[in-house]
């Protein structure tokens, strides 16, 4: 006797793929387990103006680039006239504007759509470590600055406690005379700069813009970033709170300016937003389709494919179901895996539809087929008769649908029509070798396990797994091997054999 532990392994291994390749879907890709879920999503627009001045016009825009919280999904210009393309320029992201002449108000729109992403990275990768910026100041605004920096040195040990503290004295309600001279010296986010450059720390101007659905013409607020433990960290100018609030973009990160315009004047920049919520999968899927994991999806098949195989993979869920169903019920079926092929149909034409189409077609078969008997016809000849035939009941069943009125009557067409002729062959034999009993049996038997396996392959959950995880079938190729194993008692056995248990 061999051993069975080859054939276990193989189940084993079988089981393991299957669900270590879903859940790798799943997390590494955001496929989502239910069907239905959605993602926000915030649509953003860009709206710059200004007066061009009758010559060429080059427009450049920084655009957010990874920035923390969010991943960039989509994004597009809307500049009738206008050439536009996207540059990197020292590590920045930029959008080029440019037209060979414009004159007079010009306005020009960029718009992205940003995925909320918790797991986006909060900083930039650092390609080399910044060093302090060099810092000027006339004589009066040095000594202030010293003595600013002194008192903040004294409460402090860290970059960030000496940023918090620099932003306190600076940005008190009731600041000291060098807090005030400092602060009428210039804007004072670039005071904060400054005096953080000039205590050693790398510092820079970045801009956030707070999102709340609906709003528009809105502009971005500065924020203050230093350089420590080798991460960029943002800093409310304000307040001296640490960290980005999750309502906050960061669109405009280090020293570049935020808009540049060659060719014009009096320009702005304004933004407008909106809330979104978009299909979880949808994303995914252009997730996936980027990378090299995409040859193990479907989704990038043409339609008419897709569709295809969307039925295709709900058959080993109805084969499952059969074989457990005559393996470990002893359900008696007309055809081994017939009641899978009705169950398709059922998807198609829907159930009470289908099963009285279906109940109908093969009693008028029966029929038919008895007097084909009478002609003693080879069996051959017979089965292309009854196919014949078929094809003539179905087409008068949907005739008359229509003509009453039943939009559904049409879709009976989708029954398998050979397998259905070769059913009314077998159950007609059957009727005469074993009788009438024996055939409400099988066939009942097959409609039972027909309409168990509808309901299993028309569940939203199942159908909606079977395509995106295509994979998880192995795990249905697993559990078929085991059952196919099975030599114990069926359940309809044990129930049969339950009066000899009892008088044991």
């Amino acid at each position: 006797m061999t051993s069975r532990t080859p054939f276990y392994v193989i189940v084993l291994m079988l089981i393991v793929t299957g669900l270590s390749i879903a859940w790798l879907r799943h997390t590494q890709f955001d496929i989502p387990l239910q069907p239905g879920e959605q993602t926000s999503v915030w649509l953003i627009e860009a709206r710059i103006d200004f007066m061009a001045e009758n010559g060429p016009v080059l427009v450049s825009l920084d655009l957010p680039d990874s920035p923390p919280g969010f991943r960039v999904y989509t994004e597009q210009a809307a500049s009738p006239g206008y050439g536009f393309s996207i540059i990197q320029r020292d590590g920045n992201r930029r959008g080029e504007w440019t037209t060979r002449s414009a004159d007079g108000s010009q306005t020009l729109y960029y718009r992205v759509q940003l995925v909320e992403d918790s797991e986006a990275a909060a900083t930039l990768p650092i390609a080399t470590i910044p060093q302090p910026a060099k810092v000027y100041w006339n004589e009066s605004e040095g000594m202030a600055a010293a003595q600013v920096l002194e008192s903040a040195g004294r409460r402090s040990s860290t970059p960030e406690s000496m940023a918090r503290e620099i932003i306190k004295l600076v940005m008190s309600p009731s600041p000291s005379q060098n807090a005030t001279l400092l602060r009428n010296s210039g804007p004072q986010v670039v005071v904060l700069e400054k005096l953080l450059n000039q205590a050693g720390i790398p510092a820079r101007v970045s801009m956030g813009l707070t999102l709340e659905d609906a709003r528009r013409r809105q502009s971005l607020t500065p924020l203050i970033e230093i350089f420590a433990d080798n991460r960029w960290l943002v800093f409310d100018p304000a307040t001296g709170e640490q960290g980005l609030p999750d309502n906050v973009l960061l669109w405009h990160r280090g020293s570049d300016s935020l808009l540049d315009v060659t060719g014009g004047r009096n320009s702005r920049v304004s933004f407008s937003m909106i809330h979104q919520s978009i299909p979880t999968l949808q994303l995914a899927q252009d997730k996936v389709n980027s990378s090299s994991f995409a040859f193990l999806g479907i989704h990038r098949l043409p339609i008419e494919e897709q569709s295809v195989f969307k039925m295709l993979l709900l058959l080993p869920i109805g084969a499952l179901v059969v074989v457990f169903m005559r393996i470990m019920v002893g359900i008696r079926t007309s055809g081994t895996f017939m009641p899978v092929l009705i169950a398709l149909a059922f998807l198609q034409t829907s159930l009470w539809t289908g099963l009285i189409s279906f109940v109908t077609i093969v009693a008028l078969g029966l029929l038919l087929r008895g007097y084909l008997s009478r002609l003693n016809l080879l069996l051959v000849a017979r089965i292309a008769t009854l196919v014949i035939l078929v094809v003539f009941l179905i087409a008068i069943l949907s005739l008359v649908g229509y003509e009453l009125g039943f939009d559904t009557g049409m879709t009976i067409t989708f029954f398998p029509m050979i397998i259905i002729a070769w059913t009314i062959e077998r159950m007609s034999i059957l009727w005469e070798e074993e009788g009438p009993s024996e055939v409400v049996k099988q066939g009942g038997g097959s409609l039972l396990v027909a309409v168990l396996a509808y309901l299993l392959m028309s569940s939203a959950q199942v159908s909606y797994l079977s395509f995106n995880f295509p994979e998880l079938h192995l795990v249905l190729l697993a559990l078929t091997l085991l059952m196919g194993q099975y030599t114990g008692y069926k359940l309809s056995e044990l129930r049969r054999f339950r009066a000899m248990v009892r008088s044991s």
